[in-house]
């Protein structure tokens, strides 16, 4: 079979079919074929795998996948790209393609259908900036049965989500990844290696799901509330931006329940850790429980 990842094969694959990659949609294609194979190495694949791939572009990803796992089931959200991943897909019998949206896929559901497998499968995607944050937190958030995430996304992102407590990138995205996910860092991606090519660089990140939080709050939803608004505006310090999010409870209580957690008042969101986080909001569920 011909390298689809080679540079030269990308722009006669885009030739052949008129394809022009649409900047909405954040596309740009991966030339490179030593960068497919340490994604594909990333994700560990053995033989009774099922691969999920978001954004399968050209298939040069998705081959990959394809010869390591038992299948593979990618998501693709524009159709223009369908008839070039027919002919470069076409002698892969453990493949299907969906025209859809991410956004609005039941990944469950799709493996089940398509896979016949409702045990835990991996993700592999290649995240185009604008999508980024949504489509995580949609992952995450609904709980899909995803053990492992093999994600490529802009360098400053992945140093964001991989960031830990103290730094300038950490924030309310590092925080709602590192609760449900070990996250680590793996190796940068040139932007010399994507046709078109990009303004920046990427990266891939590795996202293995824990089993559950590493701690334990009252109310998800608070937690997420309560991060959120210490992360609001940076350079407040954190009674300020919490009592700005909680309006309901008056600053000298805010006060009294960060300190009661053993949180000085005048530092700021960037300086807390998940546990921190999580006694906070312990704090603030009982002051609203109490009315």
């Amino acid at each position: 079979m011909t390298d689809i990842a080679a540079p030269s094969a990308v722009k006669e694959l885009m030739s052949k079919y008129g394809l022009r990659c649409r900047k909405r949609l954040g596309q740009n294609f991966l030339a490179d074929a030593n960068i497919v194979n340490k994604i594909i190495s990333s994700a560990s694949l053995e033989s009774d795998d099922v691969v999920v791939e978001i954004g399968p572009g050209l298939g040069v990803i998705t081959r990959a996948a394809a010869a390591g796992a038992r299948f593979v089931v990618s998501v693709e959200l524009d159709r223009a790209l369908l008839p070039a991943l027919e002919e470069t897909l076409q002698y892969f019998n453990n493949i299907h393609i969906v025209a859809g949206d991410a956004m609005d896929t039941d990944f469950d559901s799709l493996v089940q259908t398509e896979a016949g497998c409702r045990a835990p499968y991996k993700l592999i995607a290649n995240l185009p900036y604008y999508i980024t944050t949504p489509l995580i937190m949609r992952l995450l958030l609904n709980r899909f049965n995803i053990s492992l995430f093999v994600i490529m996304v802009q360098n400053e992102v992945a140093e964001r989500i991989t960031a830990l407590p103290g730094g300038k990138e950490y924030g309310a995205l590092s925080v709602a990844v590192q609760y449900f996910t070990e996250a680590r860092y793996l190796f940068k991606v040139p932007r010399t290696v994507f046709i078109p090519r990009p303004d920046v660089d990427s990266a891939v990140i590795l996202l293995s799901k824990r089993e559950r939080p590493p701690v334990k709050v009252p109310d998800e939803d608070l937690f997420f509330r309560v991060v959120r608004g210490a992360f609001g505006q940076r350079r407040k310090m954190l009674l300020n931006s919490l009592a700005a999010t909680f309006d309901s409870i008056s600053r000298e209580r805010m006060k009294e329940l960060l300190q009661g957690s053993g949180i000085d008042p005048a530092r700021r969101g960037e300086t807390l850790g998940l546990g921190e986080f999580a006694g906070i909001t312990a704090a603030i569920h009982g002051e609203i429980a109490r009315g």
